[in-house]
């Protein structure tokens, strides 16, 4: 049997408030080839499939669009809920939807009860286990800490005791950070009381287990691995590889896994520099259509840097200041006490620029803070009384 790992696509979501879903539906393109070339049996989405709980009727419909195409495909597909996800929602109609081969599962209820599929070997047991909050379960499964462990540990309780009646290989799709892995800043936190991290033996002695939550690709054992999202969605993310995995069952259990790289509609790039620099070297050329995340080294800090960069660079999207050389000193907090509004909006633009603010410029402060005041010598007596 050969399975196909996908997860995280967050469809719907925003990068840098530039919109995603062309490129989301070119990966669910991308997807339905590899499931044609490659033959595969049985796609596994495991979890966050929506990037909000209440999604745009857009990402909906290209949601409908992907399980359509999928379920009219030579594969089943085997869905749960992430963190992200409306468990509701996402789960709505999912008896019904089974019956076109798209088995959805978002209700711990289910969680024990698994999708059975067969190929020549014989059966398979597919344990789709949706997003775990440990809160929500601590009562109705008598929890023994409140914890995502605890919460996991019940639930691979509930799959090994269906296993343990059954001659069959077994595959177990889990929303989690499981330890080993380093997220990204893209993830949702979803620490409970301090404690988000599930480890690797938790899933000991399963065929192949399929997890979603984290957006970088990860091996933490042979059996246990992480797809990563499909697309980047932070400039953490810059190096990342994207794509799914290939998976493939023989009689034993995990025969093979490969990684099959999806396309990159726009590479991410960080770039590092003087303005100057960043506008002149003829190597960053290849960068022109790139989405740019660009910290720039000048002191002081430069004027219509965002405009002037994308002069070069028309998809940059973050700028960040770090100046060589800046002086180091007391803290903006510091500097407040017994001084006039005037005086502390000066060192204000001092602190952002990097150099004093001029002549002209202190007078448009001064009178924008006395155009404020009823009276406009409030500034002058505050700076008497303080002294």
């Amino acid at each position: 049997m050969r399975l196909l790992h996908t997860s995280d696509w967050h469809l719907g979501r925003s990068f840098h408030r530039e919109g995603m879903l062309a490129h989301q539906a070119a990966f669910v393109d991308h997807l339905l080839e590899v499931v044609e070339r490659e033959r595969v049996d049985v796609v596994l989405v495991a979890g966050d499939v929506y990037d909000r709980a209440l999604p745009h009727v857009d990402a909906v419909r290209l949601a409908d669009d992907a399980f359509a195409r999928l379920a009219a495909s030579r594969a089943r597909v085997v869905v749960t809920s992430g963190n992200h996800d409306s468990a509701l929602r996402l789960g709505f109609g999912s008896r019904l939807i089974d019956a076109a081969g798209v088995h959805i599962r978002t209700d711990p209820a289910t969680v024990g009860t698994p999708v059975l599929l067969d190929d020549e070997h014989g059966q398979v047991a597919v344990h789709a286990l949706p997003y775990l909050d440990p809160d929500a379960l601590r009562e109705p499964w008598q929890l023994a800490g409140r914890s995502h462990e605890a919460a996991l540990v019940e639930a691979m309780r509930r799959v090994r005791a269906d296993l343990s009646g059954r001659r069959s290989r077994s595959v177990v799709l889990a929303h989690a950070f499981v330890a080993g892995a380093q997220p990204s800043e893209s993830e949702r936190d979803i620490s409970v009381g301090g404690v988000s991290m599930v480890p690797t033996s938790t899933f000991d002695g399963i065929d192949y287990v399929a997890l979603g939550h984290l957006h970088g690709r990860h091996t933490l054992t042979q059996h246990v691995r992480y797809s990563g999202s499909p697309l980047a969605y932070s400039f953490s993310e810059a190096d990342h590889v994207k794509g799914s995995w290939l998976v493939d069952l023989d009689a034993r259990g995990l025969a093979a896994a490969e990684f099959v790289e999806a396309p990159v509609p726009r590479r991410l790039a960080r770039l590092r520099g003087d303005i100057d620099e960043l506008l002149s070297d003829a190597s960053l050329a290849r960068h022109a259509d790139d989405w740019v995340h660009a910290t720039l080294t000048d002191l002081p800090r430069p004027l219509r840097a965002m405009e002037r960069l994308r002069g070069r660079f028309p998809h940059t999207l973050v700028i960040g200041f770090e100046p060589l050389g800046e002086p180091v000193g007391d803290t903006p907090q510091t500097r407040v006490h017994g001084r006039s509004d005037h005086a502390i909006a000066l060192d204000f633009v001092a602190d952002l620029r990097g150099v004093p603010a001029t002549a002209a410029e202190s007078a448009l402060l001064l009178a924008a803070h006395d155009a404020c005041h009823d009276d406009p010598d409030a500034d002058v007596l505050h700076v008497t009384r303080a002294g």
